[in-house]
């Protein structure tokens, strides 16, 4: 045998194939591993993420491989980073929804709120044990002391010495208007002593308790005029003024027979009364279904509104002086002065034109003053001076009649654009707000009326409580066609609230009667207490932060002021059995500090009133530490939303 043929048949072996074989799947293996070493590696598999096998990574990712075994071992390669994937595009926000749930476009992106971290933590639990206590310490204020006893009758803005002790002048009663003290107020106002829960409407009409407003200087200087009286522990109040000393009913009497279309209760239903004394005539108005907003300075009387708040009768700290009073334009149906010691004509007119601003469209000016009825050379020239300026302002003279004189305002324009050319005053810019009163001067001009007459026809009452008025076009807000909507389902939201504060807090036995709202908004929530029958009178304050809805509020036939709660209001202490705070405090935060505000809601509570206040989950541990510094007893509420919900009520009684 050959040995090329020997070695042909080994080749041949199937024992030799085997091992060629073996080794050539050997080298694959190795140089295949070495070639994708790149795109993954050992012990945990890891492929490259892209958008398009994002399913396909997942699955892997999933996968549990423990171990691969491989022999023999590579040398070890360095490992490539792999980049992550990009980022989502940033969402651009367009607009949040408010908390009344209305589509704004007036928000701010800044730094994250320690509030909502707060709040997002109670839901989820994350907090640890450590951040609850800092957050429970955060919330932690010490308890507030009384102030001194001088105090008891403390109006800041009004009783700010030292400021007013600056004034260049005086003359024009600038010594009475706000002047805001630069430090807040940081002790509890003390009431005076012997201080009893007031007399309940509508008793407190007629007498109150004298330890409640200790102050004699009234009875001294008009006990002879019917005004008042003291009989034993209370304050008498017989229903005379200066010239209605038989009493206010009589002298309504006159003033309906005089005027037989002011019809009170019906076409007239708001009216103000200016300079109001002891305000005997809007409490005898009440009874006739007419809402009277009494107001008078803090003079040398100073303590007439607060006899008129301690009786239940609405009542405001206010002055004729050099700014504009805080109510709109065509408030009231009627404005009433009755010997109010306002020299109307002075300085071209300018105090008229304030009242002819606030007076509706159609309304009626009532004078009672000397220079109506006397001779006397001086007082005749005054007459005479009143008589040119009303001219000149087109209010036609309805009647006068022994000391009483009559006035109404036109309905529109035509009277003013026909006066002769220069003939003051002269009408307001076309620009100019009339509804713009917070810290505002007074204009010497005439404010115009609207072209379209929005504000001269208002329903009658009871149907303007919920008739839409025509003003309510005219609100500056971000809704147009849907605001009709808007306010019935205010009205239809309150009326559902305050029906259950009624019936399971007990509203009726509670005995409400001087109420206020703190953002009152339409008016919603002083209309249900109306509607459901409680005999008590609303406040309704429009803060300056929000929409300016007052015009609203007034054509139907509710009362309020506008107010910037940054500052305290100008109001008695011991003013208010309830306050109502809705959504209040998680609007103002960003602008006032929420302690001096809850500062001035107890300056303005009577002692044993209570504070109601609706607002956000996230505040209600601060709220609720400042209600018990103050000496509150606060207790926080589901909403009937139920206990998920984020928002609570704050329920804060001021114990006696």
């Amino acid at each position: 045998m050959k040995l090329s043929d020997v070695g042909l048949d080994v080749v041949k072996t199937p024992r030799l194939v085997k091992l060629i074989a073996f080794a050539f799947l050997s080298i694959s293996t190795i140089f295949l591993f070495n070639h994708f070493s790149d795109s993954f590696y050992l012990p945990s598999l890891r492929f490259p993420v892209s958008s398009s096998s994002s399913n396909v990574t997942e699955a892997i990712q999933q996968t549990n491989i423990t171990s691969v075994a491989v022999s023999p071992s590579p040398p070890p390669r360095p490992r490539l980073k792999i980049s992550p994937p990009p980022l989502p595009p940033t969402v651009v926000r367009t607009g949040i929804v408010d908390e009344n749930g209305a589509m704004s476009d007036s928000f701010e992106i800044g730094g994250f709120d320690p509030d909502s971290v707060d709040e997002l933590k109670s839901v989820t639990g994350n907090s640890s044990a450590g951040e609850k206590e800092a957050s429970e310490v955060g919330f932690r204020i010490e308890k507030f002391s009384f102030c001194d006893k001088t105090k008891t009758d403390y109006i800041p803005c009004l009783n700010n010495e030292e400021e007013i002790q600056r004034l260049n002048k005086t003359d024009r009663g600038e010594n009475y208007e706000r002047h805001c003290p630069k430090k807040s107020l940081d002790c509890l106002i003390p009431p005076p002593d012997g201080y009893k829960k007031p007399i309940p409407w509508p008793q407190s009409r007629d007498k109150v308790w004298f330890s409640n407003v200790p102050h004699t200087r009234l009875v001294e200087d008009k006990g002879g005029q019917n005004w008042i009286r003291v009989e034993k522990d209370k304050f008498v109040f017989p229903g005379g003024g200066t010239q209605f000393i038989h009493g206010a009913d009589q002298y309504l009497d006159q003033i309906s027979k005089m005027i037989p279309g002011i019809t009170f209760g019906t076409r007239t239903r708001v009216a103000l009364d200016i300079g109001c004394g002891v305000a005997s005539f809007g409490a005898f108005l009440m009874q006739r279904n007419t809402t009277t907003l009494s107001v008078a300075p803090k003079d040398v009387h100073e303590n007439q509104i607060q006899f008129a708040l301690e009786r239940g009768v609405p009542a405001m700290v206010a002055v004729f002086a050099t700014r504009r009073l805080l109510y709109p334009s065509q408030s009231f149906e009627m404005i009433h002065c009755s010997r109010c010691r306002i020299n109307w004509t002075r300085d071209d007119g300018i105090l008229l034109l304030e009242v002819n601003r606030m007076l509706r469209a159609g309304g009626y000016f009532v004078w009672a003053a000397q220079p109506v009825y006397k001779h006397e050379d001086n007082l005749q020239e005054q007459w005479k001076e009143m008589l040119d300026l009303t001219n000149r302002i087109c209010w036609e003279l309805i009647k006068k009649e022994g000391y009483i004189a009559v006035w109404r305002k036109p309905l529109n324009n035509s009277c003013y654009v026909s006066r002769e050319v220069g003939t003051k005053p002269p009408l307001c810019r076309p620009d100019d707000d009339p509804d713009d009163v917070w810290y505002v001067d007074m204009k010497p001009c005439i404010a115009r009326l609207p072209d379209n007459g929005y504000g001269a026809n208002v329903s009658t009452w009871p149907a303007r409580l919920h008739d839409p008025p025509e003003r309510l076009q005219s609100i500056q807000m971000d809704a147009y066609i849907s605001r009709k909507e808007i306010m019935k389902a205010e009205s239809r939201f309150w009326f559902e609230v305050v029906e259950s504060y009624v019936r399971v807090f007990r509203w009726k036995e509670f005995k409400l009667r001087n109420v206020l709202d703190m953002k009152a908004g339409f008016g919603g929530f002083a209309a249900a207490l109306n509607d459901l029958g409680l005999d008590c009178w609303v406040m309704n304050v429009v803060p300056v932060s929000g929409f300016n809805t007052l015009p609203v509020i007034y054509d139907r036939g509710l009362i309020g002021a506008m107010h910037d709660w940054c500052e305290p209001f100008d109001t008695y202490p011991r003013t208010y059995d309830l306050i109502h705070a809705a959504f209040l405090f998680s609007v103002e935060k960003k602008r006032c500090n929420i302690t001096h505000i809850m500062l001035e809601m107890d300056r303005m509570l009577r002692p044993g009133g209570r504070a109601y206040i609706r607002d956000s989950l996230s505040l209600m541990d601060q709220l609720q530490q400042i209600g018990k510094a103050i000496g509150w007893t606060p207790t926080v509420h589901d909403t009937g939303e139920g206990p998920h919900a984020s928002v609570r009520i704050l329920i804060c009684d001021k114990r006696m």
